[in-house]
């Protein structure tokens, strides 16, 4: 069986999303990357199926374009966003797509959640962004990659560094979220949604949607992630 490490890990963060209520019934998946190879290869939830009967030799390998490598079952439906992620942003190594509510409530309403406190600024550096809605065209020629295309579009257009700001929600759809891991991915994913319904709260008791001082944000992030980080432990 092929990448049975990434198998165990892939599956795992499957498992998370369903454990952490990311994602009810069979919404929602996740992916891994293995670049080490001759060429890079992708682990993925196969389509449908439930949460709790997964098993690694479920989980679907396929190449970066889309073509199953070994699997006896269909790729999810999202693998064709999954592919273009990975290739377009070479930093990251795991992927996570949610339905989670309040993350999904922002996506639906087509707003990027503003950093509008410390919590947020520790994991995203400045809002999340909101993808544009797909065209008509957009959806009819090939719709599970032109979401990606959307994604990588606002990403580029913005200059936003997939590094730092680690998620995204595509309009009218649900969040994305990815890391240097599967399990990186789930944690942000997971974080994603506790900021989204930070936010949904402060907004609804009166927070200014130009959130707290860049300066504070600036001192969150970097102390986390900067080149002099102090957070944790070295």
């Amino acid at each position: 069986m092929l990448l049975e490490s990434l198998r165990e890990q892939v599956l795992h963060a499957n498992q998370e999303i369903a454990r952490r209520g990311l994602a009810p019934h069979t919404f929602g998946n996740a992916s891994g990357i293995d670049r080490a190879g001759s060429e890079p290869l992708v682990v993925i939830k196969p389509s449908g199926v439930d949460y709790a009967s997964l098993t690694p030799a479920d989980l679907v390998v396929t190449d970066l374009d889309g073509k199953i490598v070994e699997g006896s079952l269909n790729p999810s439906s999202d693998l064709d966003t999954h592919t273009l992620l990975y290739r377009e942003f070479p930093q990251i190594g795991g992927i996570v797509h949610t339905h989670s509510e309040f993350a999904t409530s922002w996506a639906q309403a087509g707003r990027e959640i503003p950093c509008l406190g410390t919590t947020h600024a520790d994991y995203f550096h400045g809002p999340v962004p909101v993808t544009e809605p797909l065209t008509a065209a957009e959806v009819t020629e090939a719709y599970v990659r032109n979401t990606g295309a959307v994604i990588v579009r606002r990403f580029r257009s913005q200059g936003l560094d997939p590094v730092a700001v680690p998620g995204v929600l595509v309009a009218g759809h649900a969040p994305f979220a990815w890391g240097k891991s599967a399990a990186e991915a789930v944690e942000h994913a997971d974080v994603l949604e506790y900021i989204a319904r930070l936010a949904f709260r402060s907004t609804l008791l009166g927070a200014p949607e130009s959130g707290i001082p860049i300066y504070v944000s600036e001192y969150h992030y970097l102390r986390k992630h900067g080149p002099k980080a102090t957070y944790g432990q070295k």
